[in-house]
């Protein structure tokens, strides 16, 4: 381990306001603010005894893989953000939109909690940005801010605020293998990484669809019944969004543990491996919620289909596909003669935070998002899959 690798940390308590968000965004690959008056000030030898001796010591990759997590949990924060202004609980903690009584009666058709499922899966993405960003800044980082790319159109709604967006919840391609993937006995995507694994929903990994209304005409008739004829295309709606929940929430629930493995300092790691089982915890709260979105053709859009997922003529059917199968089934892990074991997956480490990029720009997230957008967010990526556990 280096000298230019180990990073002197500022004193570990975090003050309110200690540090306010950089108004004009995230400068490349900003680590640390007076890293060379620090390093100058100690030699490499000095600073190797006291990181043997200090927990007050983080390595330049530590810092890397939280700036990048940190801008994962504020897209995160501003897409759920979006969900729940016009489908959760509207209440003093999350004060936001009024909600969209017609598109709360097509979400709430998956359960009966989801508008609390929504406001509390909120909730905790606001708390794992901010705390991110507060425990960088007591280091010594930078904070990450993504504040000047908030330039999106969202939804208009009754229900939405209205205000600018960093994310795109209006023109989604939703990767759904996630379901077949979780219900594999025979292969694993770190074992088999060229395997394609079968979409639940083969209609919504196709084309562009929203999971939000984009406008009061999306709403439908909330006189009626949700499943009337009148609904079903709000429905149709509140069904993507129920699949595109648990896509977004398995994505957090591999990334944390393929990060934590390049991780150096025992607190990041324990912050990595304590945030990371909440992500988990979301992505089985929407996988089984995904599995009772109603069957139907969208009206407006008759080549989205929603098939009963647990009729073989429709869906995948069998045992190891009914929709409340909701449990990681047992696969080969690490090697095949080991046998198999119910584990997250996938967890390789390499090129993991690029991977998580790709992934969610596949998604449609950031459509109509600037070239600059892109750049940075692909820097703090690059350097998270740089990092290492030995500070090389």
């Amino acid at each position: 381990m280096t000298k230019e690798n180990l990073v002197p940390a500022a004193p570990s308590e975090i003050t309110e306001g200690a540090e306010s968000p950089p108004q004009n965004g995230v400068q490349r690959r900003t680590f640390l603010k007076g890293l060379g008056v620090a390093g100058a000030a100690l030699s490499a030898g000095s600073l190797l005894a006291e990181a043997s001796q200090s927990k007050e010591i983080i390595t330049i990759g530590d810092v890397a893989i939280l700036r990048f997590l940190a801008a994962a949990e504020i897209l995160e924060t501003d897409l759920w953000q979006q969900y729940n202004e016009l489908a959760g609980i509207q209440d003093s903690e999350l004060p936001g939109g009024s909600g969209s009584p017609a598109y709360q009666k097509a979400i709430l058709q998956l359960d009966g909690d989801m508008n609390q499922y929504i406001h509390d899966n909120t909730e905790d993405e606001i708390t794992h940005s901010q705390f991110i960003n507060a425990y960088l800044a007591s280091k010594g980082a930078d904070r990450v801010s993504l504040e000047q790319f908030r330039t999106l159109e969202g939804s208009t709604a009754d229900g939405s605020t209205g205000k600018a967006r960093i994310t795109n919840l209006m023109q989604l391609t939703v990767d759904t293998s996630w379901w077949t993937r979780y219900r594999s006995r025979t292969n694993n995507p770190d074992l088999d990484p060229t395997f394609q694994f079968p979409q639940a929903i083969a209609s919504l990994a196709v084309g562009q669809h929203p999971a939000i209304p984009r406008n009061n005409g999306d709403l439908g008739d909330p006189s009626k019944p949700p499943l009337d004829p009148a609904n079903l295309h709000i429905q149709a709606i509140a069904n993507t969004a129920g699949f595109h929940f648990a896509f977004i929430e398995q994505g957090g629930t591999s990334l944390y543990p393929s990060l934590a493995q390049r991780v150096t300092h025992p607190e990041v790691l324990r912050i990595l491996l304590s945030i990371g089982p909440t992500e988990t915890a979301h992505f089985q709260t929407w996988h089984d919620k995904a599995g009772n979105a109603p069957a139907l053709t969208d009206p407006d859009d008759p080549s989205l289909v929603f098939p009963n997922l647990n009729d073989k003529t429709q869906g995948f059917g069998g045992e190891d596909f009914q929709t409340n199968l909701i449990m990681p089934e047992p696969t080969f892990f690490l090697n095949r003669k080991f046998g198999p074991c119910s584990i997250i997956r996938p967890t390789e480490t390499q090129g993991a935070a690029m991977g998580a990029v790709k992934a969610l720009t596949a998604d449609g997230l950031f459509i109509n998002q600037v070239p600059q957008f892109f750049e940075l967010l692909n820097d703090l990526a690059a350097d998270a899959d740089r990092a290492r556990r030995d500070g090389a």
